[in-house]
């Protein structure tokens, strides 16, 4: 196997070696420094006392060996140096394994998150390079889907229209509402369909945002239009996606509507998150189905009524946006009886 130095192998094995090397090297050293042979002549222990010089001990040359003599200060110089040897080599496995996971959390949080950079030994750049190759390759086909689907949308949107009209030429009055409720019901699921869509490829810059406001404002708009919604409690300002919170809070304020005619969203500001609870005394939802609700188009309610089961995507629709505010979004059931719809925002 040929030897590049721009790897990663080459690279370990160039700090391995020179660990190595430098350990004998300091050995070597420190043997040649303390353990010269004495001079020729005869044994310190027969010399004669001369002036300055006492008649026993090592010569003046030669430096007196220390305590910790022998091999213990040359295995320290080898030990020392192959824990910085290890220490580095660990630190160059671990830096690209690390840089590619962070990029995949932000690939994760937002489809248009910034590449990787393709730097590093030869191993870490391929790999950033087939990244960033996946990373171009999945944003291209969203936005292919997205402009088939529009496409498909717009090109549905025609016939549909032309259908409502020639409907008012149907005498049968009955016949004539059925099939206008049947378009009604396609045209919604195509309007709620793109709508998911978007909010899918739609990234936001986060914002300092008074979340206790927007809370209060979205009860009084929908007092204004006649419906039951109450908001109490209080909080900070929490760093948020505006577009995104102010879609999962209507999804769910919607389907607690729908399903009870009532709603309370409460806010509790805790330390290091936001719990926003949207809380109904409906008919609720049994716990093992607490979790296919978030499917996308799957309705509890088994009729084909939109207006009373809905499209299946409100759900969808608010997890999602609270997980691209870096939070959760699970369903509790109320005392009582009920659902509850529980929001953590973590702060940062």
């Amino acid at each position: 196997m040929r030897l590049r130095l721009d790897s990663l192998f080459g690279r370990l094995f160039g700090v391995l070696l020179l660990a190595i090397v430098l350990a004998h090297l300091l050995a070597f050293a420190w043997f040649a420094h303390y353990d010269r042979p004495p001079p020729p002549g005869p044994p310190p222990e027969f010399s004669r006392q001369t002036e300055g010089r006492p008649a026993f001990g090592p010569p003046p040359n030669r430096p007196a060996r220390p305590w910790f003599g022998g091999p213990v200060v040359p295995l320290t110089f080898q030990f020392v140096c192959l824990i910085v040897a290890a220490w580095y080599g660990a630190k160059l496995l671990t830096r690209p394994i690390q840089r590619l996971s962070e990029a995949a959390e932000r690939l994760s949080e937002n489809l248009d998150s910034p590449p990787l950079e393709e730097t590093g030994p030869r191993e870490a750049r391929q790999a950033a390079h087939t990244f960033n190759l996946m990373q171009q390759r999945i944003r291209e086909q969203v936005q292919q889907r997205s402009r088939m689907l529009g496409a498909v949308s717009h090109d549905l949107r025609t016939p549909l229209s032309r259908l409502k009209l020639r409907l008012e030429q149907i005498d049968d009055l009955k016949l004539q509402g059925q099939m206008r409720q049947d378009l009604n019901d396609m045209i919604g699921m195509l309007d709620a369909t793109l709508t998911y869509l978007h909010e899918q490829r739609t990234s936001e810059a986060l914002q300092w945002m008074d979340v206790q406001a927007l809370v209060e404002s979205l009860s009084e708009n929908a007092q204004d239009q006649g419906a039951d919604v109450q908001a109490s409690g209080s909080c900070a300002p929490l760093q948020v996606q505006p577009m995104a919170l102010r879609s999962c809070l209507n999804n769910l304020m919607d389907n607690a509507l729908r399903y009870a005619g009532h709603a309370l969203i409460t806010l509790e500001d805790q330390p290091h998150q936001l719990l926003i609870r949207v809380i109904d005394h409906g008919p609720g939802i049994a716990a093992d189905k607490r979790e296919t609700v978030f499917e996308p188009f799957y309705r509890l309610e088994g009729s084909r009524n939109r207006n009373s089961g809905g499209v299946g995507l409100g759900m969808t629709i608010a997890r999602e946006a609270a997980e691209r505010l870096g939070g959760q979004l699970s369903l509790e059931e109320t005392p009582g009886g009920g659902l509850t719809a529980v929001i953590s925002l973590p702060r940062a």
